[in-house]
């Protein structure tokens, strides 16, 4: 009995229940969405090929060789920094400049046009006069006649180194070889007579003096049309007290005399003043107009060279004028490196047209 039932099992196997699910009607039944199409490929350009772009090739300078020269500071040591060459200028083309081409090595500006040349200035030695009478023009007054009330006598100071006179012109103009003629001939000329001396003063004698009040101011306070000067002092040396060897140098026409010209102001009731327009110096036939130099003073020493070095080097003593200007402030060394660099005056920076060597015995000014 036994194993009738275990053979019965095995040939009719059990049949178990399967887990599938059971198929949906047809009217909730959709299909499947269809894949989606494939990515379009990427676009592809096609050009045709550029040439290779063309740079301005550069110089190509050799390599510098290292610094010889260094110096040491502390723990850092330094070292001498190389020159490189520029590159060099193009020449002009038919007395023009021609710009390089953009294809060039290097591009340089154009070069800067040449200075303009500077004007020629004169360099002269003056020539040394010796003067035996000065009139100092600034000592020159006019003064009342204690006599006389309208009358006006001329005062001033004045060095003579020999003896001579002094002559006093009123309305006076100029003539041949310095000679002095009135306008007016009932004004005489006044001539006094002096010895030498220094520092002496002059003083018209009473009596010989001129009313200015016949004058109008305008006639006064300037030269006529026919150049006369309203007031001319004549001082003359006389050659009779020169020293033999003096009067054997000089020829027998020889006449020294300084002339000094000048106008008589006045203004709102003041007193009458003189203005001096010119000093002249006729020697031995020779007519000198004397100007007056800034750069040294009279009052100093002759052996005191303080203050008188040449403004430039500040150690020559200054004797060169700078003309127009009567500038005296650098040596001859100076003023000849000056005028090779500029030519302005290196005190008042006028333009210089002429330079004037002064030197005395001793070689200064």
């Amino acid at each position: 009995m036994g194993q009738s039932t275990s053979r019965r099992r095995d040939d009719h196997p059990q049949i178990r229940p399967s887990h599938q699910p059971h198929p949906l009607s047809s009217s909730s039944y959709s299909p499947p969405p269809p894949p989606p199409p494939p990515p379009p490929p990427p676009p592809n350009y096609i050009y045709p090929p550029y040439p290779p772009p063309c740079y301005p090739t550069r110089p190509s300078h050799p390599i510098p060789s290292p610094p010889q020269q260094f110096y040491t500071t502390g723990s850092y040591r330094y070292f001498a920094r190389p020159t490189y060459p520029y590159p060099p200028i193009p020449p002009p083309a038919n007395g023009r400049w021609v710009p390089p081409s953009s294809s060039s090595s290097s591009y340089l500006p154009p070069p800067p046009p040449p200075p303009p040349p500077l004007p020629h200035v004169e360099h002269e030695k003056a020539k040394t006069i010796k003067n035996y009478v000065n009139v100092h023009k600034d000592t020159i007054r006019l003064e009342e006649d204690e006599s006389d009330k309208d009358q006006h006598l001329v005062s001033f100071t004045f060095d003579a180194l020999v003896d001579g006179s002094i002559t006093i012109h009123y309305f006076a103009k100029e003539e041949a070889d310095c000679n002095f003629s009135g306008e007016y001939p009932d004004i005489m000329p006044v001539r006094v007579s002096f010895q030498k001396g220094v520092a002496q003063k002059f003083r018209q004698p009473s009596g010989t003096g001129i009313d200015l009040g016949f004058f109008p101011i305008d006639d006064l306070s300037k030269p006529s049309d026919g150049y006369a000067f309203p007031l001319v002092i004549s001082a003359q040396a006389s050659s009779q007290s020169l020293s033999v060897d003096e009067q054997q140098s000089q020829p027998d026409s020889a006449v020294r005399v300084q002339i000094t010209l000048a106008v008589i102001e006045k203004k709102n009731g003041e007193p009458y003043r003189v203005k001096v327009i010119k000093q002249i110096l006729w020697v031995e036939g020779e007519r000198y107009e004397l100007q007056e130099l800034f750069g040294r003073s009279e009052s100093e020493p002759e052996d005191d060279n303080s203050g008188q070095e040449c403004v430039i080097c500040m150690g020559e003593p200054r004797n060169t004028a700078v003309l127009p200007c009567r500038h005296v402030c650098m040596c001859s060394e100076c003023a000849k490196a000056l005028i090779a660099q500029s030519n302005k005056c290196p005190i008042c920076r006028q333009p210089v047209e002429k330079l004037m060597e002064i030197k005395d015995k001793s070689g200064s000014l």
